[in-house]
C-alpha cells in the first residue's frame, strides 16, 4: 500500500514550516505539486525552494500536475465544485498510481493547513475509494492564514467570552448569523465586508491581510468605512507584485457582547 503525506507548510513564510513538517518532507519519495498556471507559478517555486532547503540529498522526485480548469462564476456553485473535485480526484489517482512506488511514500505540500479551506482531504478520500490505488493518508498540520493574520496585526481573534465564526466572502455577503461578533473570512474578491457597513454603518472594524508571509504581503485595519478604500488599493498592489491574491480578514462588531452574569 502507498502512503500519502498531506503536509501543511504555512501561509507563505518559509520560517512557518514546523519540525513535524520537516520530518515528513524527509520521508517522502515523490512530491506532487499542483500547478495552477503561470499567474501562481511562484507558489510552485516556493514549494521547490522548501524541498531544496530541507532535502539537500535530492533523493526524491517532483511531479507537477496541471490543475483541471474550473468555472469561477458558475450558476450552480456546489455542482461546479463537485465536478472539479471529481476531475481532480481522477488526476490525482492516475498520477499517484504512475509515480509513487507501490510501497513508497508520496506527499502534497499544502498552503496553510490541509484542514482549513482546502479541498485536498476531500479529494484524497475519493482517491481512497478507487480500488486501483490502495492509499494510507497521513496529515501534518500547518500554520494557517488565520493565525498569521492575527499575529501580523498583533490581536487575539476574539474578545473574552465570545465565539469566532469562520466563513467565506460568498456567505458573508448574505449576512452573519444572529449574535456573531467576530468573523474570519477566507478569500473575498468581492469586498463582501462592505455589506456589513451598509447594514450597520460604523458598527464594524476590519483587520485585513493578503499574501500573508510573502514578499507581496499587504495589511490594512480600521473601521470598515475608513479601511475599504485602502483595502482595494492594497489588494491591487498584492496582485501587481505577485500575480495573485489570497486574502483573509477578521471583522468584529465594535461593541462587545455582554458577559454572562
Amino acid at each position: 500500500m502507498r502512503t500519502l503525506l498531506v503536509i501543511g507548510i504555512g501561509a507563505g513564510d518559509p520560517g512557518q514550516l514546523t519540525l513535524q513538517a520537516i520530518d515528513a518532507i524527509k520521508r517522502a519519495d515523490v512530491f506532487l505539486i499542483v500547478d495552477k498556471g503561470e499567474a501562481k507559478r511562484d507558489l510552485v517555486d516556493l514549494r521547490r525552494a522548501l524541498l531544496a532547503t530541507h532535502r539537500p540529498d535530492a533523493g526524491y522526485e517532483v511531479v507537477e500536475l496541471e490543475d483541471p480548469p474550473r468555472d469561477r462564476a458558475p450558476d450552480d456553485y456546489e455542482h461546479a465544485v463537485l465536478d472539479w473535485h471529481a476531475r481532480r480526484a481522477a488526476l490525482f489517482a492516475d498520477t499517484i498510481a504512475a509515480t509513487v512506488p507501490e510501497h513508497g511514500t508520496g506527499a502534497f505540500l499544502v498552503w496553510g493547513d490541509p484542514t482549513l479551506y482546502d479541498s485536498i482531504l476531500r479529494i484524497l478520500e475519493q482517491v481512497q475509494h478507487d480500488a486501483r490505488v490502495p492509499l494510507a493518508v497521513e496529515v501534518v498540520p500547518g500554520i494557517t492564514s488565520v493565525q498569521a493574520l492575527a499575529a501580523r496585526h498583533r490581536i487575539p481573534l476574539n474578545r473574552i467570552g465570545e465565539a469566532i465564526h469562520i466563513t467565506t466572502g460568498r456567505q458573508l455577503s448574505q449576512g452573519l448569523p444572529p449574535g456573531v461578533a467576530n468573523a474570519i473570512v477566507m478569500l473575498d474578491a468581492r469586498h463582501s465586508y462592505a455589506a456589513l457597513e451598509e447594514r450597520e454603518p460604523g458598527a464594524w472594524h476590519i483587520w485585513w491581510g493578503a499574501n500573508l508571509g510573502t514578499r507581496s504581503e499587504q495589511l490594512v485595519s480600521g473601521p470598515i468605512a475608513e479601511a475599504a478604500p485602502a483595502i482595494a488599493r492594497a489588494r491591487e498592489a498584492a496582485r501587481d507584485a505577485a500575480g495573485w491574491v489570497m486574502d483573509t480578514y477578521l471583522v468584529r462588531r465594535d461593541e462587545p457582547a455582554a458577559l454572562p452574569s
